[in-house]
Parts: C-alpha cells; sequence; structure tokens
C-alpha cells in the first residue's frame, strides 16, 4: 500500500505534467491557427501576385510588338540614308574628278586612274538605274575624255621615251657570235623602269576597261620605227667607219667605251680577192659560148688546175673568208651581214618588252606588225643585191656575184634563230627569209652555172677545132692510144712510127674529147646534189646539158664525138628529157590533191555529208596551197634557153590546166561550201597565166 504522502506528490507531478502538456497543446493550437492565417494571407498575396501579372503581361506585349516595329524601322530609315548617300555620291562625281581629268595623268597617274574608277562606277549606275538622265551623259563624257587623255599619255611616254639603239650598242649585242670568250649578255633599256611601268598600267586599263585596242597600233607604229632606225643607224655607223678609217666594223671606232668589248678583225688570206681577179681574166675572154673565141688567154701547165682549185675553194669553203668579215669584203656586203644579225637580236629584245605591255591574245599579231618595216627594209635590201648580182651575171662580171655567197651563208646560219623569232606570225612574214634565200641560191647557181667548169670546158674543146691534127698527133706521140683503149692499125702508122694517120688522130681526139664531157658530167652530177629540191637539181642539170648540147652543135665538135660516140647526141637529149620528167614529178604534190583516183565518189543530187564537204575543200585548198608554193619558188628558178622554157611551160601548163579544168568541171557546181570563191580562187586560165611566169624573174 502506497503511503498518502507519495500519492499525493505523484498526483501533484502528475498535475504538473498534465498542465504543461495543455498548455504545449495550446501553443501548437495557437501555432496551427497562425499558419492557417498566413497561409491564407500567402495565398491571398500570390492570386493578387498572379492577376497583376496578367495584366502587366496583357500591357507589356502590345508594348514589345511596338518597339519592334520601331527599330525595324529605324533599320529601313538608317538604310536608306546610306543608299541615298551612296547615290548622292554618283551625283558629285564628275564635279569632285573633273578638274583631275581635266589637268591630265601626267605624274600622277594613280590618282587618274582612282578617278577613273569613280567614273566607270559612276557611269555603271546611271546605265542601270538612270539611263534617261543628264548625269549619265555628263559622267560618260568625262569617262570618254579620260580614256583620250590615257591614250595620249600612252602615246607620248612611248614617243619620249624610246630611244633609238646605238651601233656602238647593237654590235656590243651581236659581238658574242663570232668571239670564242663567253661574253656577258649585254642588256637592252628601251624604257626606264619607271616608264615601263606606268605604260603596263595604262595598256592594261584601256584593255579592261577602256575596251580599247588602237593603243597597240600606236606601240607597234612607235617601236617599229625606233626598230627601223636601229638597224639603219648600223648601216650608216659601217658606212661611216669605213669611209674615215677603211675598217667596215669596231664598235670602238669612234666613240670607244671603257666597257665595250672590241671586234678585231680576223686576218685571213685573201683568197676571195684571188678568185675575183680569176673571175674578171675569164669574164673579159669570150664567155658567151661561140666558136672561135681567140681572145680566151689558154692558161698553160697545171696553172689552170690550180686557178680553178683555188676559186673552188673560195666558192665552197664553209671556214674560209666567205664566211668570216674581215675588212677584205665589200663594205656593204659586211653591213647587210650584221644588220641581218642586229634584227634577229633586237626583234627578240622587243618581243620580251612587247609581251609586258600588250596582252597575250595580241601579242602575235602586234610583234608581226612591229617588225615589218625592218624586215621589209632587209628583205627588199637583199633583192637589190640578187638583181644585182643578175645584172652582173649579164655582164659576165662573175667577181660581183661572190658577195652573194658570204650574205647567203650568213642567212642560211641565221634562218633558224630568224624562224624562232618569227613563230606565230603570219605565213607571209614566215616566208620573206625562205624566198630571199631561194632567189640567192638560184642567182648563186646560175653564177655557178654560167661559169662552171662545163663553159671552160666547152671553151677549151672549141679552141681544138682549129688545131684537130696537131692535138691529135700530140696525143699520138704520147702513146695515149693505150691510155684511151685505142688499138694502133699498122696501117694508120708510118714506118717511123711517129706519124699517124688523119685518121687514127681524128679518133683518138674524140676519144679524149668524150673523155672529157664524161667527167663533165659526173662533174655536174656531183655538184647537182647540193640542191637539197629534186626539181631544182633537174633544172640545173638540164641547163647545163641543153648548153652542152647546144655548145656542142653550134662548134661542130658534135661530129667530132661522133667519130667514137654514134649516140652522143641522142645520149644528151634523153638526158635533157630525163631532167624535164624528173622537174615535172614536183608538180605531182599539186595535181595529185585533184587527180581522177584522188578524188571522193558520191551519187549525183544526194545531199553530201560533212565528211565528203571536207574532203572537197581540202582537195581546193591543197591545189591552191601547193599551185602558189610552186609557183612562187620556180618563178625565181632560170632556164636560159627561151625555146626550152618555153617547151617546159607549155607541157605543164597543158597536164595542170587539164586536171584541173576535170576537176572543176566535176566540183564546180557541187554545193560543198557556202563560200564557194575561198576555195575556187582560179579560173583555169588564170593558172596558165601562173605557170607561164615561171622561170621569169621579171614576172
Amino acid at each position: 500500500m502506497i503511503p498518502p504522502q507519495e500519492a499525493s506528490a505523484r498526483r501533484r507531478e502528475i498535475e504538473d505534467k498534465l498542465k504543461q502538456e495543455e498548455e504545449t497543446l495550446s501553443f501548437i493550437r495557437d501555432s496551427l491557427e497562425k499558419s492557417d492565417q498566413l497561409t491564407k494571407n500567402m495565398v491571398s498575396i500570390l492570386s493578387s501576385f498572379e492577376s497583376r501579372l496578367m495584366k502587366l503581361e496583357n500591357s507589356i506585349i502590345p508594348v514589345h510588338k511596338q518597339t519592334e516595329n520601331l527599330q525595324r524601322l529605324q533599320e529601313n530609315v538608317e538604310k536608306t540614308l546610306s543608299c541615298l548617300d551612296h547615290v548622292i555620291s554618283y551625283y558629285h562625281v564628275a564635279s569632285d574628278t573633273e578638274k583631275i581629268i581635266r589637268e591630265g595623268p601626267t605624274g600622277r597617274l594613280e590618282e587618274y586612274l582612282g578617278s577613273m574608277a569613280k567614273i566607270q562606277k559612276a557611269v555603271e549606275y546611271f546605265q542601270d538605274n538612270s539611263p534617261d538622265s543628264p548625269e549619265l551623259n555628263k559622267v560618260k563624257l568625262l569617262f570618254e575624255r579620260g580614256k583620250e587623255s590615257l591614250e595620249s599619255e600612252f602615246r607620248s611616254l612611248m614617243t619620249r621615251h624610246s630611244k633609238v639603239v646605238s651601233p656602238v650598242l647593237i654590235l656590243d649585242l651581236i659581238s658574242g657570235e663570232d668571239d670564242l670568250e663567253v661574253q656577258e649578255e649585254v642588256p637592252l633599256e628601251h624604257l626606264p623602269e619607271s616608264v615601263l611601268q606606268d605604260v603596263v598600267r595604262i595598256s592594261r586599263w584601256l584593255v579592261e576597261y577602256g575596251r580599247n585596242q588602237d593603243f597597240m597600233n600606236v606601240y607597234y607604229q612607235i617601236r617599229s620605227s625606233q626598230l627601223d632606225r636601229s638597224i639603219k643607224g648600223l648601216k650608216e655607223h659601217f658606212r661611216k667607219s669605213s669611209s674615215s678609217s677603211g675598217v667596215p666594223y669596231s664598235p670602238a671606232i669612234p666613240n670607244k667605251r671603257k666597257d665595250t668589248p672590241t671586234k678585231k678583225p680576223v686576218k685571213r688570206p685573201g683568197t676571195i680577192r684571188k678568185a675575183q681577179n680569176l673571175l674578171k681574166q675569164y669574164s673579159q675572154h669570150g664567155l658567151d659560148g661561140k666558136k672561135g673565141g681567140s681572145n680566151l688567154i689558154p692558161l698553160e701547165g697545171h696553172e689552170h688546175d690550180f686557178r680553178v682549185k683555188h676559186l673552188s675553194e673560195a666558192l665552197n669553203d664553209k671556214h674560209g673568208p666567205l664566211a668570216g668579215r674581215d675588212d677584205v669584203l665589200d663594205v656593204e656586203t659586211d653591213a647587210y651581214i650584221h644588220c641581218i644579225s642586229a634584227f634577229v637580236r633586237l626583234a627578240q629584245s622587243e618581243y620580251q618588252l612587247l609581251t609586258d605591255v600588250i596582252p597575250e591574245h595580241h601579242q602575235k599579231k602586234t610583234f608581226d606588225s612591229l617588225i615589218q618595216d625592218a624586215l621589209d627594209g632587209l628583205m627588199l635590201e637583199g633583192e637589190n643585191i640578187v638583181a644585182a648580182a643578175r645584172k652582173a651575171i649579164i655582164r659576165h662580171d662573175f667577181s660581183a656575184v661572190l658577195t652573194v655567197f658570204p650574205i647567203l651563208r650568213h642567212l642560211k646560219q641565221t634562218k633558224p634563230e630568224f624562224d624562232q623569232v618569227l613563230q606565230g606570225t603570219a605565213a607571209s612574214t614566215k616566208n620573206k627569209l625562205p624566198s630571199l634565200i631561194t632567189s640567192m641560191e638560184t642567182v648563186g647557181a646560175k653564177a655557178l652555172e654560167d661559169f662552171a667548169d662545163n663553159i671552160k670546158a666547152i671553151l677549151f674543146l672549141q679552141q681544138l677545132l682549129d688545131f684537130q691534127e696537131t692535138a691529135g698527133a700530140m696525143l699520138a706521140s704520147q702513146v695515149l692510144g693505150d691510155t684511151y683503149n685505142i688499138p694502133l692499125d699498122p696501117r694508120e702508122t708510118s714506118s717511123s712510127a711517129t706519124s699517124y694517120s688523119s685518121e687514127f688522130s681524128r679518133r683518138l681526139l674524140s676519144t679524149y674529147i668524150c673523155k672529157v664531157l664524161g667527167n663533165l658530167q659526173l662533174n655536174l652530177l656531183s655538184k647537182s646534189k647540193v640542191y637539197e629540191d629534186p626539181a631544182l637539181s633537174a633544172i640545173f642539170l638540164h641547163n647545163n646539158y641543153n648548153y652542152i648540147l647546144k655548145a656542142l652543135e653550134k662548134s661542130e665538135l658534135i661530129q667530132l664525138v661522133a667519130v667514137t660516140q654514134k649516140t652522143a647526141e641522142r645520149s644528151y637529149r634523153e638526158h635533157i628529157e630525163q631532167q624535164i620528167q624528173t622537174y615535172q614529178r614536183s608538180w605531182l604534190k599539186v595535181t595529185d590533191y585533184i587527180a581522177e583516183k584522188n578524188l571522193p565518189v558520191f551519187q549525183p543530187g544526194v545531199k553530201l555529208r560533212d565528211k565528203e564537204r571536207q574532203m572537197i575543200k581540202e582537195r581546193f585548198k591543197g591545189f591552191n596551197d601547193g599551185l602558189e608554193e610552186l609557183c612562187k619558188i620556180q618563178k625565181a628558178w632560170a632556164i636560159p634557153d627561151t625555146e626550152q622554157r618555153d617547151k617546159i611551160r607549155q607541157a605543164q601548163k597543158n597536164i595542170v590546166k587539164e586536171t584541173y579544168g576535170a576537176f572543176l568541171h566535176r566540183f564546180g557546181s557541187v554545193p560543198f561550201t557556202k563560200n564557194p570563191e575561198k576555195y575556187m580562187k582560179y579560173r583555169v586560165e588564170q593558172v596558165g597565166d601562173m605557170i607561164d611566169r615561171l622561170f621569169d624573174t621579171s614576172a
């Protein structure tokens, strides 16, 4: 049993705890009430905030959209203002640049080209946007005025700064051709570097923006004049140097420079002078081939052989004085040789300059025009040399013809460089040097033909006609019968065995003459091989065989030859005819194009295919080109015998006219081209007229 005191204490303790719990519960209840109240307040606040946000959003979104529109409008305004400024600037271009354009580009090319760029842009703007505006006409006029000023400046720069190359510098430039020592390349400054840069900039602008090609004509005309004057100045230098010092060339005379290499003449034996004296001796003594040339001075012993050999060496020695440039040569000849070399070097230099100034696709044509005057001058001078040589041959002054040989040799040596320099030029330009070479070869061959061994041999044999018995006895006395395989008949000799019958002597002399003629024929065959063209070789042999036959017939040597060679005359005629046939084969490359066997076959009235039309065009073109080429070349060849010349012409004319006439009859009315005049260039009669002018250098 619990004591009453403990129970009372226990109860008070429980009551105290209960009271505390009640207080705690009351506190919790109050807190919950407050929390509920706060929650209600918060919900109320959030609801109010949400409502206000919705009101704000409904108010802000329209404002935002209006702001975007305003920003867009502002950007458009700014762009419009910028465009207006840009457009307005075009309206001020004329006034801003007029003074610069009026004053010209001299000394201010950079600024001038900048102004021209502004004007060009203004022109493009008004053309695209306001083609009827007066401003367009204003800037277009200003642009044209500026372009004319640039063209004028181009001409002025080229005229003021293009200088003739001095003879001394030219000789330095070509001096390395014959010197063994390696020399530094001599530079040529045609235009100062600053001027060249301005010229190049103007030319590029005129091509790209000015759409102008007239400046190219200005360029080639000015440079052509300087090139021509430079070469003429070199020629004049030779004349003056020769007249003052007797030395035809020397860069150091009369204006010797310390840094200028001096060309010293190479001393060689005077073979040309000896050859000239020999030629003069022969040319003065009956070279017309007539019988009884009693004024011919006979050469005794081996003197004749020596002189002939000496002349042959002079004409054919590749390394002798004919190829040299010593002071024995004529001044004009030496000057011409140097002018040819100078042309090659200066033309090479001109082309290098031209490539900087002229657009690539116009370079070849401009260069072709640029070199024409200088090249034509050299070719004309060469043709004058040929003409003078022809006149000298007519006068039998064969010494004068010797000037052709060193020139011809130099032209052939220089031809590869010529061909390289003229690469890309027109065919007419490329053919000028080959044509001159052909003319010189022809006149040289003519000279050699007229003063060949055949003339000397025939003249010598003609002299023997007056001394037949003496010459025959002379041969018999030296027991030449064994040499010539003539059996000795006892009935033809006297008892002394030193006197022979006239018949035996005549046979012996006939055999000797036949041997001389045989050796002469072999010599001619050997000489004919120097001609690369078989047709020219045939003409050479034809002329000589014909000359020998006519000389034999005219001097009655043919009767003496017939004593031992019954068929000699027929043999020569066969040789002549054979050479004519060989010559005629040169025309096959012309007639083969239009020969019946090589023509295309097609059905009449059926439309031609492209391949057939092209084949007909090729036939016409091949014939035309071949005809023109052969006529141009063979016109310079010579056939002295009028009868033979007419015979060969007529025979060839008949063949070509007949073949060409049949070809025209077959294809002349065929619609193979829209430009028939391009292919049917010649009528049959015209072709005949062209062939009639063959072998006529005056035509």
